[in-house]
């Protein structure tokens, strides 16, 4: 066999061969090999292994979903020689689906059985209207006594009184017949409607299917290996992961345990089956350049508008946001070996392969994977990676008189974090759930990891004072002092972060200073103004006492008010 030669792919191109208007169609049937899920759309590879004589010929592939984008689609492959692709077109076409032989017994059953009650439908109805025939005639029997006398010498009067039982008796039977009719009549029009309702779910179902016809040409036949890829948007993968801290003791180091996962969902048309999984970090959808900003001015109010317009704040485009959160079991266990039995072995999940690139990674999934399209979720592990956290406390005690665990780490330089659910769980046991931001390769992160109760923390507002100063120009003093005392219990020293707040003036005549004699180690945190910081080490059984306050000073004609931004 000669070696295999790859084909030229393009959607138009000179062919030594012209691709005439009645070259003969062959049916390609083609799967799914491989799929690569963004965060947001997913690109399909369709794979085809076909026979293509010696001419002109038409592949068809008509087994696309509707969802293709027609601007994605691409044909490649390789031959065993020469082999030229002349143009690609596509169309959109309906197709019975492929169950639907299946039904077709149930169908034909239940239309038989709609045929025999639309007869009694037409049997009752011809029977209603030979009620009201009767109930004529039985009408016109009782004007008989109004007809003129007979002449003399005619025939015999009417019997009138067995004419009047006849109408009595005639009248009953058909105002009873009447209301029977109308009875069975409703009775069979509820029937039919039901039968129609599962007519309607055994009715042949029909889908809208992408039909691609790839023109080619060969001087000898060949046999291709033929490869179709096309982009789908109704598929996503969203991150999620596991952080596990060992907060670790006075003879070993803290650890802290990342574990990606993620969750596969689409809603394509088509059932992902036993194919290669890729997970990217690429968002397809989400633009190529950067919004364009329009000149900004400023000016003057005309004078008959007295209020002067603040400056136009600039907008943001929304980034898509993908959430969802995985399920949270923890797996630890020991090994336990008695007598004969065999020592147990912990459960090691797959992890998925990382391919860097400088502007993306992607996530190649261990093994074959199946994904159906009903939108049901396909969760699977990505990574496992250990790092070495520093662990603090942080405590907020005006609003919470709690110290909560806090670890600090540099993210690994394989991947970076996309937004997503985090489950944290500390020394093994599950704390609660948070969310990772969008991170990157070597970035410094802060993650809480529950409440510490070994750590007390007590909040005092020691004293409160109101007054005046001056004796021409007199000003309004108001003065705030606290106590925030903080104790470790723990075996070994812990750092510990304790965060407060000052007022912040929004006047050049409203004086703010701290007072007392603790002085905060950071202002401004977090570049949040008037929120300060006192960074401390606290060692085993010893309580810390912090002692500040703040003093707030003004015109005495003025009024203060404080607020929150």
């Amino acid at each position: 066999m000669r070696p295999l030669a790859r084909l030229p792919v393009s959607l138009a191109v000179s062919l030594l061969l012209t691709v005439s208007a009645n070259a003969a169609d062959i049916a390609a049937t083609s799967r799914i090999d491989a799929v690569t899920v963004y965060p947001s759309g997913a690109e399909i590879t369709r794979t085809a292994k076909i026979k293509i004589e010696a001419g002109e010929q038409t592949l068809v592939f008509a087994d696309l979903p509707a969802s293709a984008i027609a601007s994605s689609i691409r044909v490649e492959g390789k031959a065993t020689g020469t082999l030229q692709i002349g143009s690609v077109d596509m169309r959109r076409l309906v197709v019975p689906r492929s169950d639907a032989a299946a039904s077709e017994p149930e169908r034909k059953r239940l239309e038989d059985e709609m045929e025999k009650l639309r007869d009694q439908k037409g049997a009752l109805e011809a029977q209603k209207q030979a009620v009201e025939t009767q109930r004529l005639l039985i009408g016109n029997l009782a004007n008989l006594p109004t007809r003129p006398a007979p002449a003399v010498g005619a025939e015999k009067a009417e019997d009138w009184g067995a004419v009047l039982a006849a109408i009595a008796t005639g009248s009953t039977a058909a105002a009873r017949l009447a209301v029977e009719t109308n009875a069975q009549l409703r009775e069979v029009g509820r029937q039919i409607v039901e039968l129609q309702k599962k007519i309607a779910a055994v009715a042949p179902l029909r889908d809208e299917r992408t039909e691609v016809k790839v023109n080619v040409a060969t001087t000898a036949p060949v046999d291709a290996d033929l490869v179709v890829r096309y982009q789908v948007p109704a598929a996503a993968w969203t991150p999620a992961y596991d952080a596990r801290l060992a907060t670790g003791d006075k003879g070993a180091a803290p650890k802290l345990e990342l574990i990606r996962r993620a969750s596969i969902q689409q809603r394509t048309g088509e059932a992902w089956t036993d194919v290669a999984v890729s997970l990217s970090t690429t968002r397809p959808s989400a633009g190529t350049s950067a919004p364009d900003l329009a000149p900004m001015t400023v000016d003057f109010e005309p004078e008959h508008r007295p209020v002067a317009a603040a400056a136009p704040a600039p907008t943001l485009r929304r980034r898509e946001n993908v959430a969802d959160a995985l399920e949270k079991q923890d797996y630890a266990g020991k090994a336990k070996a008695t007598r004969a039995v065999p020592e147990m072995v912990a459960v090691e999940e797959q992890q998925a392969a990382v391919e860097a690139s400088p502007f993306q990674v992607a996530f190649a999934v261990p093994g074959r994977v199946t994904v159906g399209a009903a939108g049901e979720a396909k969760r699977v592990q990505l990574s496992r990676e250990t790092v070495e956290p520093s662990v603090l406390l942080r405590t907020t005690p005006k609003f919470d008189p709690k110290a909560y665990v806090y670890a600090k780490l540099v993210l690994p330089k394989s991947a970076p974090v996309l937004p997503g659910a985090v489950s944290i769980f500390r020394d093994g046991t599950f704390v609660g759930t948070g969310r990772l931001p969008q991170l990157a390769p070597g970035e410094e992160h802060e993650l809480g990891f529950g409440a510490d109760d070994a750590v007390k923390v007590k909040y005092t507002v020691v004293d409160e004072k109101r007054g005046e100063t001056g004796l021409i120009s007199s000003s309004k003093t108001e003065a705030h002092s606290f106590r925030i005392s903080v104790k470790n219990l723990h075996a070994r020293a812990l750092p510990v972060t304790v965060l407060d707040q000052i007022p912040v003036s929004q006047n050049q005549e409203i004086k703010v200073d701290m007072t007392g004699r603790s002085q905060p180690t950071k202002k401004d945190v977090e570049d949040k103004r008037g929120v300060i910081a006192f960074e401390q080490t606290v060692a085993p059984d010893e309580e810390k006492v912090l002692e500040f306050g703040y003093r707030v000073t003004w015109p005495a004609a003025r009024d203060v008010r404080y607020g929150t931004r």
